[in-house]
Order: C-alpha cells, then structure tokens, then sequence
C-alpha cells in the first residue's frame, strides 16, 4: 500500500527537481487543523497514482528552507511540479476532486 513520501529540505533537489514523474507536494504542519482534514485525501492519492505521479508530504516547520524557497506563507498549500517547475498551486483544505481535477491535469 503506497503512502505519501514524507520529503525533506535535503530530499528535495533530486526527489522533486529531478523527478521524472509530476509531483504533488503537501506542505503541513502537525497543529494545523486544515491540513489534518486533507491528510487523508492525499494518503489516497499516493495510493492511487503510484506510479503515475510522486506523491509527497513536507512538514514546514522541519523543513523551512523549501517552504522558505516556494513563498508557503499559509498552509496546507498543495503544490504540484513537473520537469521540475511549480505547474500549478492549491491553497487551503479542498474537496479531493479539486486536487485530482489539477493533478490529472498534469499527467
């Protein structure tokens, strides 16, 4: 059963830059009630484009410098890279057919 890569600051440059796949990112933080309500849809989604697309979680408070980097100032923000640039940005709890309407988008 896939499950959602939890990424790092170190992780990022060769899990995300150099992805050959589009990669969907959650930046989150564990005190943050909005982003516990989309934690399951994106545990759904690594199960359900395994192989399709990265699915990744990325603690901000752990990992600053790459929040830092992309501007993430309110979270959860979805955000979904390909040949390793930003294609697309979700801000905010949403419904998951949001976050699949996007990601399908860049398959």
């Amino acid at each position: 059963m896939a499950k959602p890569h939890h990424l790092t600051d170190t992780e990022f440059p060769t899990m995300v830059l150099e992805s050959k796949l589009p990669v969907l990112i959650d930046f989150w933080a564990t005190w943050c009630g909005p982003c516990r309500m989309i934690a399951p849809i994106v545990d759904e989604l690594a199960q359900e484009y395994e192989g399709k697309a990265l699915i990744c979680k990325l603690d901000v408070d752990n990992n600053p410098v790459v929040a830092s980097k992309y501007g993430i100032r309110s979270i959860p923000t979805i955000l979904i890279f390909k040949n390793g640039e930003v294609v697309d940005q979700i801000i905010g709890a949403v419904p998951k057919h949001q976050i699949v309407d996007r990601l399908q988008s860049h398959l």
